[in-house]
Formats: C-alpha cells, sequence, structure tokens
C-alpha cells in the first residue's frame, strides 16, 4: 500500500470545496490516482508497446483505504494453467491463486501496487495534475443527474459572490444539502433586485452544461419572460392543474429607461366555458398577481384574456387603452393598424412606447398606432 497521509481530510475538504458528495471525490482520487500508475508503469515499461494503449489498463483499478490513508492497484486476473500476459493472466500454482481456492478460468483481483517510493511520489505528482479535471467531470456528471430535467423550470437561489460576469449563486441540489453553484449574467440580472450575499431570489433556469469547466455549470435569468410564466404555475391552483393554459407572454423585465416600472402581459385562455382564466390567475383581489410582482419588485403583471381572433386579440393587448378599430393590412406579414382615440394615444402607447412593443410582442403582430380625434 501507498500511504497517503491525511486522506479522509483531504476527500472531506474537498467535497466541501467542490459540493460534492464524498462519494464522488473518493470516485475522482481513484481515477486520478490510476493515472498516476499508468504513467508509473509506461515509464517503467521497457519500451513494451502494448502499454502504449490506451485501453490497456482497464482491468485496473484503485482502493483507498480511509482507516489505513493509502491505497493500492489491483488488477483483474484470471487463472490459467500457463501465464502468456502477466498483466491479465495469473498461474493457478501461484499462491494469489492458492490463497483464493480458485480454479481455472475464475477471476480474482490481485494487489499489483508497486513498492519502490518513487512510485508514491510519482503519484503524488499525477494526482495534483489530474485531480482537478477529475472533480471537474464528477461535478458535471452530479449537475447532469440532478440538474438536466430541472432545465426550463423556476428554482430558489441564494446569492453568494460577484464575479465580473454577473453573480454566483447557490441551488440546493437535495442531495445531503450539498448546493452546486449558478451563474446569473449581467444582462438577466433586474435592475432592482439586492444582489447582496445571502439574499434569496426565484430564478429561471436556462441552461445545464454537459461540459466539465472551472465556471458554474447552472446559467439562471431573472429576467426572462419564462421566469414570470413559471411563477404563475407554481402560484396559481389553476394553472398548476391545468384547468387555464398561458397561451402568451410578454415582458419588459429591464426597461431602457430606469424611471419605467417593469411589466409583464400574460394572455390566458380555458377549455371550460364556465372557467374565467383571467379571474382564476389574478385570485381573490388580485392576490396571485400581487405576490408575484412582489417577488419581482414591483413588476407589473397584466393578465389579459387569449383570443383565437386576432382583430380581438391586440385590441385587448394594448389594454388599458381602449380601442376603436383594428385593421389588419397585411396577414401574412402579421402587420396591423390600430385605431385609438388621441386622449387614448398615451396609454396606447406606454412609457417609451413599452405597452404598445409589449402588445405586439404578446400578438405576434407588427402594429402601427393611428389617432383619431376623440369623441
Amino acid at each position: 500500500m501507498v500511504t497517503l497521509p491525511g486522506l479522509s481530510t483531504l476527500i472531506e475538504s474537498m467535497s466541501q470545496q467542490r459540493n460534492l458528495p464524498a462519494s464522488a471525490v473518493q470516485e475522482a482520487l481513484q481515477e486520478a490516482l490510476l493515472k498516476g500508475y499508468e504513467r508509473y508503469r509506461r515509464q517503467h515499461g521497457e519500451d513494451d508497446p502494448n502499454l502504449l494503449s490506451e485501453d490497456y489498463f482497464d482491468n485496473f483499478s484503485v482502493q483507498l483505504d480511509l482507516q489505513a490513508e493509502g491505497f493500492r492497484v489491483v488488477a483483474r486476473k484470471t487463472i490459467v494453467e500457463q501465464v502468456s500476459q502477466p498483466d491479465r493472466e495469473i498461474s493457478i500454482a501461484s499462491k494469489g491463486a492458492r490463497r483464493a481456492r480458485a480454479s481455472l478460468g475464475q477471476v480474482v483481483m490481485v494487489d499489483v501496487t508497486p513498492k519502490q517510493e518513487a512510485f508514491g511520489r510519482l503519484a503524488a505528482h499525477q494526482t495534483k495534475m489530474v485531480l482537478t479535471q477529475k472533480l471537474q467531470e464528477q461535478q458535471c456528471k452530479f449537475v447532469q443527474t440532478h440538474f438536466a430535467h430541472l432545465r426550463g423550470t423556476v428554482l430558489d437561489a441564494t446569492v453568494r459572490r460577484h464575479d465580473r460576469r454577473g453573480v454566483i449563486l447557490a441551488i440546493d441540489s437535495g442531495v445531503d444539502g450539498l448546493h452546486v453553484e449558478a451563474e446569473l449574467p449581467h444582462y438577466d440580472k433586474l435592475p432592482n433586485d439586492d444582489y447582496t450575499e445571502n439574499t434569496h431570489f426565484k430564478v429561471y433556469l436556462k441552461k445545464v452544461y454537459d461540459n466539465p469547466s472551472s465556471r458554474p455549470l447552472l446559467r439562471v435569468s431573472r429576467a426572462s419572460s419564462h421566469l414570470i410564466e413559471g411563477l404563475l404555475v407554481e402560484t396559481v391552483p389553476a394553472l398548476r392543474e391545468q384547468q387555464v393554459e398561458i397561451k402568451a407572454i410578454s415582458r419588459d423585465a429591464i426597461p431602457r429607461d430606469r424611471e419605467v416600472t417593469p411589466r409583464s402581459k400574460v394572455a390566458v385562455a380555458s377549455a371550460d366555458p364556465a372557467i374565467d382564466p383571467v379571474a382564476a390567475c389574478l385570485g381573490d383581489h388580485g392576490e396571485w398577481v400581487t405576490a408575484i410582482g412582489a417577488q419581482m419588485n414591483g413588476e407589473k403583471i397584466e393578465i389579459l384574456p387569449w383570443s383565437e381572433d386576432p382583430i380581438a386579440l391586440i385590441a385587448t393587448a394594448l389594454s388599458p387603452a381602449q380601442v376603436r378599430e383594428v385593421r389588419l393590412l397585411d396577414e401574412e406579414g402579421r402587420e396591423a393598424l390600430v385605431v385609438v382615440a388621441a386622449d387614448q394615444e398615451a396609454l396606447a402607447n406606454g412609457p417609451n412606447e413599452q405597452n404598445l412593443h409589449l402588445a405586439a410582442r404578446l400578438t405576434g403582430w407588427k402594429l402601427k398606432l393611428e389617432t383619431v380625434a376623440a369623441e
């Protein structure tokens, strides 16, 4: 056995630093140590061409002994009468085979740990070089296992720190209290959020990376329209139970003018004529959207009835303005003219034309306003 003083402490420390289960750290360490053994063998292989094969060491593994604080290299070997491949076969007449009381054709594990002190130094050096890569691979595997299926959902997150790209958040993995880091880029932050350490947020999981990296493997957003959609589904029973459906959503989470209030328009529908989809989403006295707006630092959320009729939908989407007429100028190109009274023009446009742009995105039509004299 090659001793590694402080092995248990090392594993525990890396588990905490990397937010990985101890078993994942052990697996990474075993893979790194095996790479050290491979390098040692190739350097002492007396020009054996077989040692250059990538799969030559597939039957070798590393066993950690946490109590004795060390490791062994073992090989799976088949018991034969006459050995032709020493790294894969063992003679039935050998002490190892007799000790195992094995018969021909059986496979036994044989301790092949080199005794030279040089191997211990080399293994330690190789471990340092390879371990970071193996830990990153384990982190990627852990994240894929626990978060890949959560892509496109709303999660709870806590601010951990800042870097030049944005904010680093911690998200509970649901495994032994371990948290995974997520990156919230500057362009996905909300200007009114307080990103001080330990602040809690709801975030939308946009991306789960599948390649090992030193950067967080999760990317989240506070500005995505999907966050509002997810919060509505999470909050409103009728949406959660699929009695009401969100047909379209548009959001201006980061207005160009900071004096303008962030705003979302959400069009909803129900297949059940007995259900008023707008009322179902608002709740008593608007409690549902008020609660969500509070989580979004006062963002205004407007719930509108969906219509398959583009004229009716466009007129509704420009709420709170009252629309006189909608003319479909080019149905193929989806261009429409909206006629409003002069005293409704400011409402139809909204501050910095926010209302007009949100209505266009909600309906999927290019909208042009025309005003007429108020009656």
